[in-house]
Protein backbone atom coordinates (compact mmCIF):
# COMPACT_ATOMS: atom_id res chain seq x y z
CA UNK A 1 0.00 0.00 0.00
CA UNK A 2 1.07 3.42 -0.49
CA UNK A 3 -0.15 6.76 -1.21
CA UNK A 4 -0.78 10.34 0.21
CA UNK A 5 -4.04 12.17 1.20
CA UNK A 6 -3.91 15.47 2.90
CA UNK A 7 -6.48 15.97 5.30
CA UNK A 8 -7.42 19.70 5.80
CA UNK A 9 -9.73 20.55 8.83
CA UNK A 10 -10.38 23.46 11.60
CA UNK A 11 -8.41 23.48 14.50
CA UNK A 12 -11.34 22.36 16.83
CA UNK A 13 -12.26 19.04 18.54
CA UNK A 14 -15.75 18.82 16.53
CA UNK A 15 -13.61 18.88 12.91
CA UNK A 16 -10.22 17.29 14.18
CA UNK A 17 -11.69 14.17 15.85
CA UNK A 18 -13.39 12.74 12.17
CA UNK A 19 -10.05 13.74 10.94
CA UNK A 20 -8.26 12.04 13.32
CA UNK A 21 -10.03 8.76 12.88
CA UNK A 22 -10.10 9.02 9.33
CA UNK A 23 -6.08 9.21 9.17
CA UNK A 24 -5.74 6.38 11.66
CA UNK A 25 -8.32 4.35 9.69
CA UNK A 26 -5.36 5.49 6.70
CA UNK A 27 -2.37 5.07 8.35
CA UNK A 28 -3.42 1.11 8.80
CA UNK A 29 -3.92 0.42 5.53
CA UNK A 30 -0.59 2.41 4.72
CA UNK A 31 -1.26 6.10 3.44
CA UNK A 32 0.80 8.89 4.57
CA UNK A 33 -1.56 11.34 5.93
CA UNK A 34 -0.34 14.82 6.12
CA UNK A 35 -2.66 17.08 8.18
CA UNK A 36 -3.27 20.76 6.99
CA UNK A 37 -5.07 23.30 9.80
CA UNK A 38 -4.95 26.61 11.18
CA UNK A 39 -3.27 28.14 13.95
CA UNK A 40 -5.86 26.73 16.74
CA UNK A 41 -5.04 23.26 16.59
CA UNK A 42 -2.52 23.59 19.35
CA UNK A 43 -1.54 20.46 21.96
CA UNK A 44 -3.86 18.42 19.57
CA UNK A 45 -1.02 18.58 16.74
CA UNK A 46 1.38 16.75 18.90
CA UNK A 47 -0.78 13.67 18.67
CA UNK A 48 -2.30 13.70 15.53
CA UNK A 49 -1.40 10.94 13.59
CA UNK A 50 0.21 12.75 10.75
CA UNK A 51 3.80 12.63 8.84
CA UNK A 52 3.84 16.58 9.20
CA UNK A 53 1.54 19.07 10.70
CA UNK A 54 0.71 22.61 8.19
CA UNK A 55 -0.65 25.63 9.44
CA UNK A 56 -2.24 27.17 6.60
CA UNK A 57 -3.70 30.94 6.77
CA UNK A 58 -7.21 31.38 6.18
CA UNK A 59 -10.59 33.46 7.82
CA UNK A 60 -14.25 33.60 8.44
CA UNK A 61 -15.38 36.50 6.00
CA UNK A 62 -18.92 35.92 7.54
CA UNK A 63 -20.02 38.42 10.34
CA UNK A 64 -18.29 41.53 11.39
CA UNK A 65 -17.39 44.80 9.69
CA UNK A 66 -16.70 45.13 6.15
CA UNK A 67 -13.31 45.60 7.24
CA UNK A 68 -12.88 42.54 8.93
CA UNK A 69 -14.44 40.34 6.43
CA UNK A 70 -12.07 42.29 4.03
CA UNK A 71 -8.95 40.83 6.02
CA UNK A 72 -10.55 37.46 6.27
CA UNK A 73 -11.05 37.31 2.43
CA UNK A 74 -7.06 38.66 1.96
CA UNK A 75 -6.11 35.32 4.45
CA UNK A 76 -7.93 33.48 2.85
CA UNK A 77 -6.52 34.34 -0.93
CA UNK A 78 -3.12 34.06 1.54
CA UNK A 79 -4.06 30.52 1.77
CA UNK A 80 -4.96 29.70 -1.16
CA UNK A 81 -1.44 30.39 -2.64
CA UNK A 82 -0.18 28.66 0.24
CA UNK A 83 -2.35 25.61 -0.48
CA UNK A 84 -1.45 25.40 -3.76
CA UNK A 85 2.89 25.52 -3.09
CA UNK A 86 1.54 22.82 -0.09
CA UNK A 87 0.19 20.31 -3.19
CA UNK A 88 2.15 21.10 -5.77
CA UNK A 89 5.45 20.00 -3.68
CA UNK A 90 3.43 17.52 -1.83
CA UNK A 91 1.61 15.85 -4.49
CA UNK A 92 -1.58 14.11 -2.60
CA UNK A 93 -3.66 11.35 -4.52
CA UNK A 94 -6.77 13.24 -2.90
CA UNK A 95 -7.31 16.12 -0.53
CA UNK A 96 -10.29 15.23 2.21
CA UNK A 97 -11.74 18.39 4.01
CA UNK A 98 -13.71 18.51 7.43
CA UNK A 99 -15.45 21.98 7.73
CA UNK A 100 -14.43 24.95 8.74
CA UNK A 101 -13.41 28.14 6.65
CA UNK A 102 -9.29 26.43 7.21
CA UNK A 103 -10.44 24.15 4.39
CA UNK A 104 -11.21 26.25 1.88
CA UNK A 105 -7.37 27.21 0.93
CA UNK A 106 -6.57 23.10 0.76
CA UNK A 107 -10.06 22.44 -1.18
CA UNK A 108 -9.84 24.83 -3.60
CA UNK A 109 -6.27 24.35 -4.33
CA UNK A 110 -6.83 20.69 -5.03
CA UNK A 111 -9.72 21.26 -7.19
CA UNK A 112 -7.88 23.71 -9.18
CA UNK A 113 -5.26 21.73 -9.64
CA UNK A 114 -7.61 18.68 -10.11
CA UNK A 115 -6.58 16.57 -7.56
CA UNK A 116 -9.45 14.40 -6.21
CA UNK A 117 -11.41 16.14 -3.39
CA UNK A 118 -13.70 15.18 -0.88
CA UNK A 119 -15.46 16.89 1.92
CA UNK A 120 -17.10 15.78 4.77
CA UNK A 121 -20.19 17.27 6.52
CA UNK A 122 -20.65 16.46 10.27
CA UNK A 123 -23.67 18.12 10.51
CA UNK A 124 -27.26 17.74 9.89
CA UNK A 125 -26.98 21.37 8.27
CA UNK A 126 -24.14 22.09 5.38
CA UNK A 127 -21.68 24.61 7.15
CA UNK A 128 -21.41 27.77 4.91
CA UNK A 129 -17.34 26.44 4.01
CA UNK A 130 -19.01 23.38 2.63
CA UNK A 131 -21.48 25.08 0.87
CA UNK A 132 -18.73 27.25 -0.93
CA UNK A 133 -17.18 23.84 -1.78
CA UNK A 134 -19.59 21.30 -2.45
CA UNK A 135 -20.34 21.78 -6.42
CA UNK A 136 -16.42 21.82 -6.55
CA UNK A 137 -15.34 18.69 -5.03
CA UNK A 138 -15.56 15.28 -6.39
CA UNK A 139 -17.11 14.19 -3.51
CA UNK A 140 -19.48 14.59 -0.98
CA UNK A 141 -20.05 12.30 2.32
CA UNK A 142 -22.10 12.86 5.25
CA UNK A 143 -22.28 12.50 8.68
CA UNK A 144 -26.17 12.06 8.75
CA UNK A 145 -28.38 10.01 6.57
CA UNK A 146 -30.36 13.11 5.45
CA UNK A 147 -28.97 16.69 5.49
CA UNK A 148 -30.56 20.07 4.83
CA UNK A 149 -29.01 22.24 2.07
CA UNK A 150 -27.46 19.21 0.12
CA UNK A 151 -29.02 20.01 -3.27
CA UNK A 152 -30.18 16.85 -5.44
CA UNK A 153 -28.31 17.57 -8.38
CA UNK A 154 -25.47 16.20 -5.94
CA UNK A 155 -26.80 13.21 -5.57
CA UNK A 156 -24.71 11.03 -7.68
CA UNK A 157 -21.29 12.23 -5.65
CA UNK A 158 -22.92 12.02 -2.44
CA UNK A 159 -22.15 9.18 0.71
CA UNK A 160 -23.44 8.47 3.69
CA UNK A 161 -20.82 7.39 5.83
CA UNK A 162 -21.77 8.13 9.34
CA UNK A 163 -19.13 10.51 11.69
CA UNK A 164 -15.97 8.71 12.40
CA UNK A 165 -15.39 8.31 15.86
CA UNK A 166 -12.33 8.43 17.75
CA UNK A 167 -10.97 5.26 19.46
CA UNK A 168 -12.10 5.73 22.76
CA UNK A 169 -15.24 5.74 21.73
CA UNK A 170 -14.87 2.42 19.77
CA UNK A 171 -13.90 0.78 22.52
CA UNK A 172 -16.73 2.36 24.79
CA UNK A 173 -19.22 1.03 22.59
CA UNK A 174 -18.20 -2.40 23.72
CA UNK A 175 -19.89 -1.52 26.76
CA UNK A 176 -23.60 -2.89 26.91
CA UNK A 177 -26.16 -0.53 28.67
CA UNK A 178 -26.69 -0.99 32.17
CA UNK A 179 -30.39 -0.96 33.15
CA UNK A 180 -31.41 1.09 36.70
CA UNK A 181 -34.65 0.56 38.74
CA UNK A 182 -36.82 2.78 40.59
CA UNK A 183 -35.03 2.04 43.66
CA UNK A 184 -31.72 2.18 42.38
CA UNK A 185 -28.85 4.50 41.97
CA UNK A 186 -29.11 7.08 38.69
CA UNK A 187 -25.50 8.11 36.92
CA UNK A 188 -25.85 11.18 35.12
CA UNK A 189 -22.88 12.72 32.69
CA UNK A 190 -23.16 16.44 32.20
CA UNK A 191 -21.08 18.07 29.86
CA UNK A 192 -20.93 21.30 27.56
CA UNK A 193 -17.76 21.56 25.44
CA UNK A 194 -16.32 24.21 24.77
CA UNK A 195 -18.88 26.50 24.46
CA UNK A 196 -21.51 24.91 26.34
CA UNK A 197 -20.28 24.35 29.85
CA UNK A 198 -21.13 27.44 31.70
CA UNK A 199 -25.01 26.73 30.76
CA UNK A 200 -24.27 23.24 32.25
CA UNK A 201 -23.01 25.01 35.57
CA UNK A 202 -25.84 27.05 36.07
CA UNK A 203 -28.67 24.85 35.57
CA UNK A 204 -27.38 21.38 35.89
CA UNK A 205 -27.04 21.53 39.73
CA UNK A 206 -29.89 23.95 40.83
CA UNK A 207 -32.08 21.47 38.98
CA UNK A 208 -30.70 18.17 40.75
CA UNK A 209 -30.64 20.17 44.29
CA UNK A 210 -34.29 20.88 43.89
CA UNK A 211 -35.46 17.58 43.93
CA UNK A 212 -36.96 15.92 47.06
CA UNK A 213 -34.13 14.39 49.43
CA UNK A 214 -34.80 10.69 48.29
CA UNK A 215 -34.23 11.32 44.74
CA UNK A 216 -31.44 13.52 45.03
CA UNK A 217 -29.72 10.79 47.31
CA UNK A 218 -30.23 8.66 44.36
CA UNK A 219 -28.31 10.49 41.81
CA UNK A 220 -24.62 10.64 41.45
CA UNK A 221 -23.61 13.06 38.85
CA UNK A 222 -19.98 13.34 36.39
CA UNK A 223 -20.08 16.88 35.73
CA UNK A 224 -17.64 19.65 33.01
CA UNK A 225 -17.32 22.90 34.66
CA UNK A 226 -15.26 25.41 33.51
CA UNK A 227 -12.14 26.27 36.32
CA UNK A 228 -13.76 29.55 37.77
CA UNK A 229 -17.12 27.56 38.12
CA UNK A 230 -15.85 24.27 39.58
CA UNK A 231 -15.79 25.29 43.36
CA UNK A 232 -19.41 26.55 43.32
CA UNK A 233 -20.60 23.56 41.45
CA UNK A 234 -19.02 21.19 43.89
CA UNK A 235 -20.61 23.56 46.88
CA UNK A 236 -24.34 23.19 45.64
CA UNK A 237 -23.83 19.46 45.09
CA UNK A 238 -22.34 19.03 48.59
CA UNK A 239 -25.04 21.24 49.86
CA UNK A 240 -27.79 19.37 48.67
CA UNK A 241 -25.98 15.80 49.41
CA UNK A 242 -25.77 14.96 45.77
CA UNK A 243 -22.85 12.72 44.91
CA UNK A 244 -20.48 14.38 42.31
CA UNK A 245 -17.18 14.51 40.76
CA UNK A 246 -16.54 17.95 38.90
CA UNK A 247 -13.38 18.74 37.02
CA UNK A 248 -12.70 21.30 34.07
CA UNK A 249 -12.07 18.08 31.41
CA UNK A 250 -12.24 14.91 31.66
CA UNK A 251 -9.61 12.83 29.28
CA UNK A 252 -11.64 9.76 29.40
CA UNK A 253 -14.94 11.17 28.58
CA UNK A 254 -16.05 8.19 26.17
CA UNK A 255 -15.51 5.61 28.83
CA UNK A 256 -17.71 8.36 31.65
CA UNK A 257 -20.63 8.37 28.65
CA UNK A 258 -20.70 4.50 28.80
CA UNK A 259 -20.76 4.42 32.31
CA UNK A 260 -23.65 7.05 32.62
CA UNK A 261 -27.39 6.71 32.80
CA UNK A 262 -28.32 9.61 31.28
CA UNK A 263 -26.21 12.38 29.26
CA UNK A 264 -26.82 16.01 29.63
CA UNK A 265 -25.09 18.49 27.04
CA UNK A 266 -24.71 19.82 23.82
CA UNK A 267 -25.43 18.58 20.26
CA UNK A 268 -22.12 18.65 18.41
CA UNK A 269 -22.07 16.67 15.68
CA UNK A 270 -19.47 14.56 17.22
CA UNK A 271 -20.81 13.80 20.64
CA UNK A 272 -23.63 12.87 19.08
CA UNK A 273 -22.09 10.48 16.77
CA UNK A 274 -20.31 9.42 20.34
CA UNK A 275 -24.09 8.68 21.90
CA UNK A 276 -25.22 6.88 19.30
CA UNK A 277 -21.83 4.62 18.82
CA UNK A 278 -22.09 3.98 22.18
CA UNK A 279 -25.81 4.07 23.06
CA UNK A 280 -26.42 6.19 25.67
CA UNK A 281 -30.06 8.37 25.76
CA UNK A 282 -29.38 11.91 26.33
CA UNK A 283 -31.15 15.49 27.08
CA UNK A 284 -29.60 17.42 24.41
CA UNK A 285 -29.49 21.35 24.48
CA UNK A 286 -28.46 23.01 20.93
CA UNK A 287 -25.83 25.45 21.38
CA UNK A 288 -28.26 28.72 20.28
CA UNK A 289 -27.45 31.35 17.92
CA UNK A 290 -25.55 29.43 15.03
CA UNK A 291 -26.63 30.69 11.80
CA UNK A 292 -26.81 27.06 10.40
CA UNK A 293 -28.50 25.87 13.44
CA UNK A 294 -26.83 22.81 13.15
CA UNK A 295 -27.25 21.36 16.48
CA UNK A 296 -30.62 21.66 16.62
CA UNK A 297 -30.44 19.45 13.67
CA UNK A 298 -28.26 17.03 14.53
CA UNK A 299 -30.23 16.71 17.98
CA UNK A 300 -33.37 16.15 16.19
CA UNK A 301 -31.99 12.94 14.47
CA UNK A 302 -31.97 11.28 17.59
CA UNK A 303 -34.80 12.59 19.16
CA UNK A 304 -36.78 11.35 16.14
CA UNK A 305 -36.03 7.96 17.07
CA UNK A 306 -36.57 8.11 20.67
CA UNK A 307 -33.06 8.52 21.70
CA UNK A 308 -33.16 11.39 23.33
CA UNK A 309 -34.90 14.71 24.68
CA UNK A 310 -34.18 18.25 23.22
CA UNK A 311 -34.50 21.37 25.11
CA UNK A 312 -33.90 24.41 23.40
CA UNK A 313 -31.84 26.48 25.26
CA UNK A 314 -34.34 29.45 26.49
CA UNK A 315 -36.61 26.40 28.04
CA UNK A 316 -33.73 25.21 29.62
CA UNK A 317 -34.42 26.13 33.34
CA UNK A 318 -34.28 24.03 36.80
CA UNK A 319 -37.37 23.63 36.75
CA UNK A 320 -37.33 21.59 33.60
CA UNK A 321 -34.47 20.00 33.48
CA UNK A 322 -35.65 18.79 37.21
CA UNK A 323 -39.07 17.40 35.81
CA UNK A 324 -37.24 15.67 33.51
CA UNK A 325 -34.86 13.65 35.98
CA UNK A 326 -37.63 13.51 38.52
CA UNK A 327 -39.81 11.26 35.59
CA UNK A 328 -36.61 9.61 34.92
CA UNK A 329 -35.99 8.30 37.94
CA UNK A 330 -39.61 7.35 38.27
CA UNK A 331 -39.62 5.32 35.28
CA UNK A 332 -35.81 4.87 34.51
CA UNK A 333 -36.94 1.34 32.02
CA UNK A 334 -37.87 4.55 29.69
CA UNK A 335 -34.04 5.01 29.81
CA UNK A 336 -33.02 1.60 28.77
CA UNK A 337 -35.47 2.19 25.52
CA UNK A 338 -33.64 5.07 24.45
CA UNK A 339 -30.31 3.11 24.75
CA UNK A 340 -31.67 0.49 22.76
CA UNK A 341 -32.65 3.40 20.04
CA UNK A 342 -29.75 5.19 20.27
CA UNK A 343 -27.55 2.78 19.44
CA UNK A 344 -29.13 1.59 16.67
CA UNK A 345 -28.30 4.55 14.95
CA UNK A 346 -24.63 4.28 15.58
CA UNK A 347 -21.93 3.82 12.42
CA UNK A 348 -18.96 2.40 13.86
CA UNK A 349 -17.29 1.85 10.95
CA UNK A 350 -17.67 5.39 9.37
CA UNK A 351 -13.63 5.82 9.41
CA UNK A 352 -13.35 2.75 7.27
CA UNK A 353 -16.52 3.57 4.56
CA UNK A 354 -14.83 7.42 4.39
CA UNK A 355 -11.47 5.82 4.23
CA UNK A 356 -12.66 3.31 1.02
CA UNK A 357 -14.07 6.40 -0.68
CA UNK A 358 -10.60 8.15 -0.64
CA UNK A 359 -9.01 5.07 -1.83
CA UNK A 360 -11.28 4.81 -4.73
CA UNK A 361 -11.15 8.09 -5.63
CA UNK A 362 -7.35 8.82 -5.40
CA UNK A 363 -6.78 4.83 -7.42
CA UNK A 364 -5.00 3.85 -4.30
CA UNK A 365 -5.31 -0.29 -4.55
CA UNK A 366 -8.26 -1.12 -2.04
CA UNK A 367 -6.73 -4.05 0.24
CA UNK A 368 -8.42 -7.20 0.71
CA UNK A 369 -11.52 -7.30 3.53
CA UNK A 370 -11.45 -3.82 3.29
CA UNK A 371 -14.69 -1.70 2.14
CA UNK A 372 -14.34 -1.63 -1.94
CA UNK A 373 -17.89 0.72 -2.91
CA UNK A 374 -20.07 2.72 -0.56
CA UNK A 375 -23.25 3.37 -1.86
CA UNK A 376 -24.83 6.83 -2.15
Amino acid sequence: MSGTVLIAAGGTGGHLFPAESLATALGRLGVTVVLATDTRVGEIAKTFPASRVVEIPSGTPSGGSLVSKGIAALKLGRGVLAALRLIRTLKPDCVVGFGGYPTVPPLFAAATLGVPTIIHEQNGVVGRANRFLMGRVSAVATGFPSVTGLPDSLGAKTYHTGNPVRPAVLAAAGTPYSATRPDEPLRLLAFGGSQGARIMSEIVPAALASLPPEARGRISIVQQARPEDADAVRRLYAEAGIKAEVAPFFKDLPARMAAAHLVIGRSGASTVAELAGIGRPSILVPLPGAIDQDQAANARSLAEIGAATVIMQPDFTPERLAAEVAAHLANPAGLTESARAAKSAGVLDAAERLASIVLTLAKIPVPDGHHQEISS
